[in-house]
């Protein structure tokens, strides 16, 4: 059935498009805060360890609302790993070591990438495109990526 939602269906298709890439960082960055949590090692493994739960915990819950918003303006979300890899920005980066602070620094790059984008389409998807509704939940998205930053940062402190 045809999603009608006040927004043309071009508008949704390209919104949906970015937030598809949106999704793909997403899902990358829960993969990477998953390997933290699961192969981090030194004196302070288990502070770490249940910090990058944590994180991977917020992470599921983002990939799924971003997801859900895609099927919300009537179109599918990407749902498998090598449609992730050819719409991600981020990289997967090989370490030599698994210390905490090196996790940290690299959570926090891709928080801090993550962030520009959603701040770059929060005024196109409500001016350009006319959606609002996804302007508003980029805009809260991007609220709760500063907040996993700063945490983060707080540890390089």
């Amino acid at each position: 059935m045809k999603t009608n939602i006040g927004i043309s269906e071009t508008n949704t298709a390209e919104v949906a498009h970015e937030l598809s890439k949106i999704l793909a960082d997403e899902f990358v960055l829960y993969t990477k805060a998953r390997n933290a949590h699961w192969n981090v090692e030194g004196p302070d493994f288990v502070n770490k360890h249940l910090f990058f739960e944590t994180q991977y915990n917020e992470l599921a819950d983002i990939v799924d609302n971003v997801a859900e918003r895609i099927r919300q303006l009537g179109h599918y979300a990407p749902a498998t790993l090598g449609a992730y890899l050819e719409l991600t920005e981020l990289t997967e980066i090989h370490r030599q070591r698994n210390d905490g602070i090196g996790f940290i620094k690299e959570l926090l790059e891709d928080h801090e990438h993550i962030i520009f984008t959603l701040r770059k389409h929060i005024g196109a998807f409500a001016s350009q495109y006319h959606d609002e509704g996804t302007s508003d939940f980029i805009t809260g998205l991007m609220e709760k990526h500063e907040k996993m930053a700063w945490f983060l940062r707080a540890h390089l402190q």
